[in-house]
């Protein structure tokens, strides 16, 4: 299949908009499962990662979800190193390096491959006005820097002489640990400390490009990377343009109800729920979940997930029917669903729509009518209560996607972040069919940002990523632009 049959699977010719409705009723790529389908790798093969670790990243959340408390985390003057420069016709390539902050204050959460930040700063030999950068933070699977110096940051110099400096994430590329297969996190808390150590490093980079006397300075990014820069925005004491592309306001759909749903290793993140009690009697209880109306839209949220298990080819057997089990008999986690959707005092609905939402997507993992691998349902169990018993339990699976949906929510929900100071300068690109990032039954970005902007593309997440590219690029020159004319002596 060419890319032009690709493009036109799902793309229509290109709309932007800023619709003033609370979020769109979301069609589902089909170009987005059918992709989805051919990688075949799990994420999350390790499980939640170490209780200790959660709880640790948990409490820094606190303290870097708060930008007035993170004035002083990284010094003005913070070290960043130069190895090499490379002379192109265009531009100059300077490959640097420094030590990631998080190293400092969370040690040894890091794994060692990841201590050491390594980017490149591509910088034009002409600047055509003043002198922009824009830092580019890394998508999913994008290892090292030669998808965004090729698709981003060459055309950029050309286009608008702008230069763009692109930061390595944690467990990628030089800084992928040796035991992570490709792009898959082994742990779920890989990817909030992937988070936390962005927000630092993003600090002492704009910290640098500021004493070097870039300006104006911005932040972009694409799927992953364009969370990865709005958390980053959100603790930047300044007004700063941000240009999130192919992301929401929150990673907990994407794992929980988008296509990368399938992709999750339930098998074992469910395994260690029930055996480990830590999970619902003490991590629970650190999360300050912030989506209390964020399963409101459930009906819409259930139509989506029966379009995409459509598109999937899954068949109504695979399905738990909705309400099939009740809340009775969950324990300290039952107890717990209270405060991950809020705490209201109309807890009672809202348990009855988180109930109703997770019986909606018992697809994405186990099937709850079967009983555990190895299990008959007709077997007796006798002796001491083994790891497969305590497994054994019908709303386990719900149990294990709540969990999901918490702790994603604590370390990525936009509205547990301060808010960036000048909204205005934020403009978001987001596909009307995107699979991978689900919009319906999360708070929208302008919700949590008034005063951003949306536009929106036609097509899924996947067509949008291979030929929107320059989509993309005009939004960041919009977005600079508007820095520059409201802020011209900042």
């Amino acid at each position: 299949m060419n890319q032009g049959e690709l493009a036109n699977l799902t793309l229509a010719e290109v709309e932007l908009r800023t619709p003033n409705a609370r979020c769109w009723s979301m069609g589902v790529s089909r170009l987005d499962v059918f992709y989805r389908r051919l990688l075949l790798t799990k994420l999350f093969i390790g499980g939640w990662g170490k209780p200790e670790d959660l709880k640790r990243i948990f409490e820094f959340r606190k303290i870097i979800g708060d930008r007035e408390k993170c004035k002083s985390l990284v010094p003005e003057d913070y070290p960043v190193y130069i190895t090499k420069t490379e002379e192109h016709s265009d531009c100059q390539i300077h490959d640097g390096f420094f030590i990631s902050p998080l190293e400092h204050l969370v040690p040894g959460i890091l794994p060692p491959e990841a201590v050491k930040a390594r980017f490149q700063f591509i910088v034009p030999k002409r600047w055509q006005k003043n002198r922009p950068v824009c830092i580019h933070l890394a998508g999913t699977g994008d290892h090292f820097f030669w998808r965004r110096r090729t698709l981003m940051a060459r055309p950029m110099i050309k286009e608008a002489g702008m230069a763009s400096l692109l930061l390595e994430n944690p467990y990628y590329g030089y800084r992928k640990p040796k035991d992570q297969l490709r792009s898959s996190l082994k742990n779920v808390s890989d990817l909030f400390v992937m988070g936390g150590a962005l927000i630092l490093e993003s600090t002492v980079l704009l910290r640098w490009l500021d004493r070097g006397g870039y300006w104006p300075l911005g932040m972009t990014g694409i799927s992953m990377g364009g969370y990865m820069a709005s958390l980053a925005v959100t603790n930047w004491p300044k007004p700063i343009p941000l240009i999130p592309c192919l992301s929401w306001s929150t990673a907990s759909s994407v794992f929980t109800t988008g296509v990368l749903s399938k992709a999750v290793n339930w098998t074992e993140l469910e395994r260690q729920y029930a055996i480990n009690s830590v999970y619902e009697e003490e991590i629970i209880n650190l999360l300050e979940y912030c989506g209390a109306d964020s399963f409101k839209m459930a009906p819409h949220l259930e139509k989506n997930m029966d379009s995409i298990e459509h598109l999937l080819g899954l068949s109504g057997a695979n399905r738990g029917p909705v309400g099939q089990y009740s809340s009775k008999g969950g324990g300290k986690a039952e107890a717990g669903r209270g405060l991950l959707i809020g705490g209201s005092p109309e807890g009672a609905r809202a348990g009855d729509r988180v109930d109703h939402l997770l019986s909606s997507v018992n697809s994405i993992g186990t099937n709850l009518n079967s009983p555990p691998r190895g299990l008959h349902a007709n077997s007796t169990l006798h002796g001491k209560t083994s790891d497969s018993v305590k497994c054994f339990r019908p709303s386990l699976h719900r149990e294990s996607i709540s969990f999901m949906k918490g702790v994603m929510d604590e370390c990525t929900h936009m509205a547990n972040f301060s808010v960036p100071v000048d909204t205005s300068l934020i403009i978001v690109v987001q596909a009307k069919e995107d699979a991978y990032i689900p919009r319906t039954g999360v708070l929208s970005l302008q919700e949590i940002w008034p005063g951003c902007e949306i536009r929106y593309l036609n097509g899924g997440h996947i067509s949008a990523y291979l030929f929107k590219q320059n989509v993309f690029r005009r939004a960041i020159y919009d977005a600079f632009n508007r820095f520059c004319l409201k802020y011209p002596n900042v």
